[in-house]
């Protein structure tokens, strides 16, 4: 499979925003293509995250990854969480994953980012395996916690 990885912008709306609500989808959410084109343009347009996207030489939207920025306070740098990775069924176990994370990899050095962090479910042991067999560690040292508000 040919396929390339580049940033998105606001012209890509169209071509991500399908591509989010299946990420949204896979994780329980309701299908709302609306809403996720909208909370991407929110994205895009205010620069608060950096969207990745995999296309075929056709340019279909084959997959992406969504990158925020964090500081860490204890190590005084820059640091990148990336919250969302999502490839189509068809594209899966092709190396648009892996290639995402490399373009993620290579924006936040880029940018002088110390580190990227990531989160995934307990039970997705694909993307756990895909993520170790990149160099990716588990967190041994934290437990994460959060509040619903």
């Amino acid at each position: 499979m040919s396929f390339q990885t580049r940033q998105a912008t606001l012209l890509d709306l169209d071509t991500v925003a399908p591509l989010f609500d299946g990420y949204r989808q896979f994780y329980g959410q309701p299908a709302d293509l609306a809403r996720a084109r909208d909370f991407l343009a929110e994205r895009i347009h205010h620069h608060e995250s950096l969207i990745l996207l995999a296309q075929d030489e056709s340019g279909a939207g084959l997959g992406f990854t969504q990158l925020y920025p964090l500081f860490s306070s204890v190590r005084t740098v820059r640091t990148w969480l990336l919250n969302d990775l999502f490839v189509i069924a068809d594209a899966r176990r092709q190396g648009v994953a892996a290639a995402l994370l490399d373009a993620a990899e290579n924006h936040a050095r880029a940018l002088g980012a110390a580190s990227l962090s990531l989160s995934t479910a307990l039970d997705n042991a694909a993307a756990q395996a895909l993520y170790e067999s990149r160099g990716w560690e588990r967190d041994r040292q934290f437990c994460e916690y959060s509040l619903v508000l």
